[in-house]
């Protein structure tokens, strides 16, 4: 999956442009950036596509219907308007070459783009088209490829993933493809090279997030309990004691936040038969393993008199759970870029909203303030029965920071601050919290601030043990799976783990070097190990299931809100991952894939990164003070 920029294409958009930006986004390499319509001088190419083994690609897209082009050269074409008449306009890969042209004079700037003593770019650089509702069988019929040739035009069958004829390694073989000049020996831009290019064509403004401090919250009880049973039901009964109207819950990863909002939705479900609920997540697979934990509680009696007295077995009928987009898309057939158009008919009073008796929101920290705007509009006013569960730590999206500023929310004296990370053991707790601490750029403004409540909560542990985290180099990813692959045979076998208790989590699917996802099923099938691949597509997401005996292999921020009791974090090199400017974010997505073990925890590479000196000098230190730790397995 392309690193995309912006993150979602904007709503001015035409069909082809979405089209062709999430067929980029879901089949170019992970390692490959993809701008859609940047500012350079004046300028504003459609597409601009940066990869280490490409160079830069510029894409000019054309939605042409079948009776648009009236006559065409190599210079001009004629085209049809659609109110009648014609138009004059210059050719579509004249268009992409003059652009490609302006970038690559702006980079000629920078010496250290340049190869030794030349004015030449040490990288290739190409541009082309594309016709997002012409057919290869329309260039052909009409001898279209005369004037443009083949090598720089991309028709709808090889960009449209519905088409027969669509596959990703042509789309990847003519976009590598696109170049006047062919370099025998490609040039592979280097991370810095990558930056250096970022830099002089897109330049970008970062301003820090504004942080406020922790309310210590001590809990007594919870740090005295050692079952994890037991520690639930402590979580369960915390849902009883929330009380009505709007609420909001702060805690750190592991403590049971999801627990006490599915548990909340049980009791309003079972206390409110008529009401309408409904339970919101970022995640698809979250939301799978939520719906899947609210309804094994609805069939759960609560206690002897209700399995004695209850009618018939209980129903989720009214519940309704979803993942946000899942929900937009289904209940008001549109997308979030729309979000801002609806606020502003909804406080005209002319949109017509579906009405919910209770929203509960988990992973709120990844929720936008116009999302949070828009789910409060479909809140039953009488009622006001909101429940907001967050953790910023966990956060890797951007969102503004002030609930009550934002969104209009003020929760002081409603909210409750979860402090104990119950769920990991002592040893898992320690280390990720060291390592958050060690590369959060807000690390020094924890235990300081002021004014809204928490924001970055430290953990403390329950007294569960277990191993300490376990970390290891190897010399290249099949070594490293090879090790992956014999550790999971050794759980199953001699710690009794189930296949579907076991996850192994990645940061990025392929790279122009190496596909990680085929290395990881490659060595599990040479194993005999049954495997899902959760994050596969949408449809594999939405199968999800928890209870499903196979290892699980997703990516980390799919993974948010679950655990296993075993994970392996594999190819941590590509963490923090070189195209992600704010590395915040892979600070808390390397956080929450620790926090996702209960009980064995495995960071395995083969490469070199920041993170990756980080556990290299953790190994080091532990290899200095236990010389004898003897290896697993």
């Amino acid at each position: 999956m392309a690193y995309m920029v912006p993150e979602t294409i904007p709503r001015g958009a035409t069909a082809g442009e979405r089209m062709l930006f999430e067929c980029l986004k879901n089949h170019l390499p992970s390692d490959y950036i993809v701008y859609y319509e940047p500012e350079i001088r004046g300028r504003r190419p459609d597409f601009v596509i940066i990869g280490p083994d490409l160079g830069l690609v510029v894409l000019e897209v054309k939605d042409y219907k079948s009776n648009t082009i009236y006559q065409i050269n190599n210079d001009d074409w004629i085209l049809h308007k659609e109110g009648g008449g014609m138009v004059t306009t210059k050719s579509p890969l004249k268009q992409a070459r003059d652009n490609a042209r302006l970038l690559t004079d702006h980079l000629k700037k920078d010496r250290n783009l340049l190869q030794d003593n030349s004015s030449y770019l040490k990288f290739s650089y190409g541009y082309g088209t594309v016709f997002t509702r012409l057919k290869q069988e329309y260039f052909l019929k009409h001898n279209l490829y005369h004037v443009i040739e083949p090598q720089f035009v991309l028709c709808q069958d090889e960009v449209d993933p519905d088409e027969d004829g669509f596959s990703p390694e042509i789309l990847l073989e003519k976009i590598r493809g696109m170049f006047t000049v062919r370099n025998t020996k490609r040039y592979i831009l280097t991370n810095e090279d990558i930056q250096a290019i970022r830099f002089h064509l897109f330049p970008e403004v970062r301003i820090g997030a504004e942080f406020t401090s922790p309310v210590r919250h001590q809990d007594q009880l919870l740090l005295s309990l050692h079952n994890i049973k037991t520690m639930d039901l402590h979580q369960e009964n915390l849902a009883k004691q929330l009380g009505d109207k709007h609420r909001l819950i702060r805690g750190v990863a592991g403590s049971g936040k999801t627990l006490v909002l599915a548990s909340r939705a049980r009791l309003l479900a079972k206390a409110h038969p008529d009401w309408r609920i409904l339970v919101l997540c970022y995640g698809i697979t979250l939301s799978k393993s939520l719906k899947q934990m609210i309804e094994k509680m609805l069939n759960e009696p609560e206690d002897l008199y209700e399995m004695m007295n209850a009618p018939g077995t209980p129903s989720a009928a009214n519940i309704e759970v979803y993942n946000f987009h899942e929900w937009l898309t289904q209940h008001l057939k549109m997308s979030d870029t729309d979000i801002p158009i609806l606020l502003e008919k909804a406080q005209r009073k002319e949109a017509v909203l579906p009405m919910y008796d209770a929203i509960l929101i988990d992973e709120g920290q990844d929720f936008e303030p116009d999302w949070l705007k828009l789910l409060c509009q479909c809140l039953n006013p009488t009622t006001q029965s909101l429940l907001l569960v967050e953790d910023r730590a966990q956060s890797i999206f951007r969102r503004k920071t002030s609930l009550a500023q934002d969104v209009g929310l003020d929760f002081r004296g409603r909210s409750k601050i979860l402090t104990i990370n119950y769920r990991n053991t002592a040893q898992i707790v320690q280390f990720a919290w060291n390592f958050f601490q060690a590369h959060s750029h807000l690390q020094n403004k924890v235990k300081s601030g002021t004014t809204e409540g928490v924001e970055i909560i430290p953990p403390q542990s329950t007294k569960r043990k277990g191993p300490e985290p376990f970390i290891q180099r190897f010399q290249n990813i099949q070594e490293e799976m090879n090790f992956v692959s014999k550790s999971i045979n050794f759980l199953t076998r001699e710690k009794n783990i189930p296949y579907s208790e076991i996850a192994i989590l990645y940061r990025v699917k392929n790279t122009h070097r190496v596909s990680y996802i085929d290395e990881i099923k490659n060595s599990l099938e040479q194993h005999g190990l049954p495997y899902t691949w959760v994050t596969e597509n949408a449809e594999t997401k939405r199968n999800f299931s928890r209870e499903e005996n196979k290892v699980k292999i997703s990516t980390i921020d799919s993974a948010k809100g679950l655990d296993f009791r075993a994970v392996f974090i594999v190819a941590v090199e590509n963490m923090p991952f070189p195209l992600e400017e704010i590395e915040e974010r892979e600070v808390s997505l390397l956080y929450i894939a620790m926090t996702r073990a209960l009980e064995w925890l495995f960071l395995t590479y083969s490469g070199h990164s920041t993170f990756t000196q980080f556990l290299d000098e953790v190994a080091e230190k532990k290899k200095l003070s236990n010389p004898k730790v003897k290896e697993l397995g």
